[in-house]
């Protein structure tokens, strides 16, 4: 008895599993590709609008200034430390 319960409710799943994959998954990607294809296209049109007007073909390069960074001289002292063996 206790296998019959188990093949049935194997045969259930599979055919639940079937169903889900031919009518509900395809609907459920439909809606996801199509929100990722949206973000995409706002994304697009957003990068184009930031884009500076400019003659076409012109190249700009911007430097970024030169900064002398010495790092902090005072950082306090140098410590010399020894090991210290441990005989126990």
């Amino acid at each position: 008895m206790g296998l019959l319960k188990t093949i049935a409710i194997l045969i259930i799943v599979y055919y639940i599993f079937k169903f889900f994959s031919k009518y509900i998954a395809p609907i459920f990607l439909k809606k996801v590709i199509s929100n990722v294809e949206k973000k995409y296209r706002e994304q697009q049109q957003n990068q184009n609008n930031a884009t500076p007007d400019g003659k076409v073909g012109e190249t700009v390069i911007e430097k970024k200034p030169s900064v002398n960074n010495d790092g902090n001289k005072n950082v306090g002292e140098y410590v010399d430390y020894e090991e210290v063996k441990d005989d126990k």
